[in-house]
């Protein structure tokens, strides 16, 4: 039996993850965490009996505490809570598909404890890599990568570890917006951006799809994840998200992983890694496929993958104070307060008027957070 904890198990990759249990049938879930969506966990916790839970905010937990009375599950809160969650002795993968920073202590305090860490949450590498990283070597435990584009590329490497390694081909489908200039982008709604052609997955992420931010900061998780140089990642952009991504060798060889878009696939390959185990859905039928097609990704348009390249070689702390602007301002989009061009505008400017900090450790990361959002709100 497979022993496992959730940081993030109401969200996308959370619920998806429970789907694999599910059917599986044989991972135990011994704890699950999530933000504010009370019911949701609820049921969670009524169908798999996990020993712990939590929630974010004490007195949504507390009510949460008294619907679940009737079982032996102690629910907790806070990043005390997840803490807790973290540094429990029983499972032996976190998952860790919370959105934003708050995945960085858990995760840190997971590794510590000597688990593996099943990777959903990219803010972590983003901003803490250098500390995420090394911390992981020390204590020997693997990091696993659940997104789709960064598992394509662990599965290539497979067998290639000791060869080196040219170009990492990171492909993104374009988003809702692929083909389209500045001009067009003006007038956009929330609800034009949330129109993924392809995935489905969280408000958030979708819209960092349609900006390009999201690949950016998958250049960011990929740098640490493999340890290789910026000037070695290349974005690809590839509509019919078929290629996931791919591993260019020094002999000219490229290894690619391809299949469905299907997020229950990356997940499933990280908690049972190195083993693949039969999955349900559909699968690739080439015969159907009319053609695959690849494309620069427009950096002018979409800037806002250009600057995630700027605030990586820049290095420190700019790469939080961009992750963390982006935040901020996709919440302030879907709020409909600014408009959609606006959001690489104030990832500029944070990237700009942070304080620089060389080397930040966890609590100079956070406060970085911190001035971003400080900024985000007095300008705007």
């Amino acid at each position: 039996m497979k022993k496992i904890a959730i940081l993030g198990s109401t969200g996308s990759i959370g619920t998806q993850t429970l789907e694999i249990a599910r059917e599986q049938g044989d991972i135990e879930v011994t704890a699950l965490a999530a933000g504010k969506n009370a019911k949701l966990l609820e049921a969670q916790i009524r169908e798999f009996r996990p020993k712990l839970a939590a929630l974010w905010d004490v007195q949504a937990a507390a009510s949460l505490r008294e619907s679940v009375k009737d079982l032996p599950v102690k629910v907790v809160s806070g990043m005390e809570g997840l803490l807790e969650i973290a540094t429990m002795p029983e499972p032996e993968i976190l998952v860790t598909a919370i959105v934003g920073m708050l995945g960085i202590r858990p995760t840190i305090a997971a590794i510590e404890s000597g688990k593996a860490i099943a990777l959903a949450n990219k803010e972590t590498l983003v901003t803490a890599g250098h500390i995420i990283m090394p911390l992981a070597k020390e204590k020997q435990v693997p990091i696993l990568p659940v997104d789709s584009e960064h598992s394509a590329i662990f599965q290539s490497l497979q067998g290639n570890q000791q060869n080196k390694i040219s170009k990492i081909l990171l492909t993104a489908s374009g988003g809702p917006f692929r083909g389209k200039k500045q001009e067009e982008l003006k007038q956009v709604r929330p609800e034009d951006a949330l129109k993924h052609p392809n995935w489905s997955m969280g408000r958030k992420i979708t819209i960092d799809s349609a900006t390009m931010v999201n690949k950016g900061l998958e250049v960011m998780e990929a740098k640490w994840l493999f340890h290789v140089e910026l000037s070695r990642i290349q974005v690809v952009v590839h509509p019919q998200s078929v290629v996931h991504s791919m591993v260019e060798y020094e002999d000219g060889a490229v290894v690619a992983q391809l299949g469905t878009p299907d997020m229950r696939l990356p997940i499933q390959y990280a908690l049972y890694y190195p083993k693949r185990r039969s999955l349900s859905g559909k699968r690739l039928d080439f015969f159907q496929l009319s053609s695959l097609t690849f494309e620069e990704p427009d950096l002018e348009t979409f800037w806002g993958l250009k600057l995630a390249f700027e605030a990586m070689e820049r290095g420190g702390n700019v790469p939080t104070a961009y992750n963390a602007a982006n935040e901020r301002a996709v919440s302030l989009f879907l709020e409909g307060k600014i408009r959609f061009l606006e959001i690489p505008e104030l990832i500029q400017a944070c990237m700009e008027q942070c304080r620089y900090v060389e080397h930040p450790n966890v609590e100079e990361i956070l406060g970085t957070e911190a001035e971003a959002y400080a900024l985000i709100k007095s300008r705007w």
